[in-house]
């Protein structure tokens, strides 16, 4: 491969990921049926018409949002992987939802809310992909609680992203953060009561 060919290589893969990234960011603020090709060119500061050569409808686009919102969840994930217990692992995770609590309160949960707009297309399509990727968070949650010896780690891993789920909704519906500190203290809480 030449120099201009990487090169020419580097820039479209660059290009493309700022097209996700903002696809993500915009999906979350506007949702996907108000929000625009135009809209998320705009976002990423790419030429409309570039757009259609990384992705051929919005739905492609949306598809990468949620592809994004799963990077970024693995990217959390990974980083609470370095702490050597599974119950600190837990309380990083809802201790970075209270941190998100501005965000929460404005839009909600990127990946709930987009997954309940969704929903309303039909079954089968992207309403699955969503399902997708808060199948990885409750799978993760499952995993700590399992290494905590804890019986029925799929219920606990429930109880805690359907926490996480409703107190987002309220705080969004609500336009009150607090909802989300008062609500992931409350999580803290338990999963500091909890035994293993």
């Amino acid at each position: 491969m030449t120099d201009s060919t990487a090169s020419r290589v580097r820039a479209a893969s660059a290009k493309r990921r700022r097209l996700t990234a903002a696809a993500a960011e915009v999906v979350h603020r506007q949702g996907a049926e108000r929000t625009t090709i135009a809209d998320i060119a705009r976002a990423a500061g790419v030429p409309v018409g570039n757009v259609y050569y990384y992705f051929k409808t919005k739905d492609e686009l949306v598809a990468a949002a949620l592809d994004e919102h799963a990077r970024h969840l693995a990217e959390l994930t990974g980083r609470l992987e370095r702490l050597p217990d599974p119950r600190e692992r837990l309380k990083g995770l809802v201790e970075t939802w209270i941190g998100q609590r501005d965000v929460a309160a404005r839009w909600g949960c990127p990946t709930g809310t987009l997954a309940a707009e969704l929903d309303k297309r039909g079954e089968g399509g992207l309403d699955a992909e969503a399902g997708r990727v808060i199948r990885l968070l409750l799978d993760w949650a499952e995993r700590q609680f399992r290494e905590l010896g804890l019986p029925e780690p799929d219920g606990l891993a429930l109880t805690l992203v359907s926490a996480y789920q409703g107190m987002s909704l309220l705080a969004n519906a609500l336009r009150d953060p607090e909802i989300m500190k008062r609500e992931g203290d409350r999580l803290l809480g338990w999963l500091g009561s909890l035994p293993g």
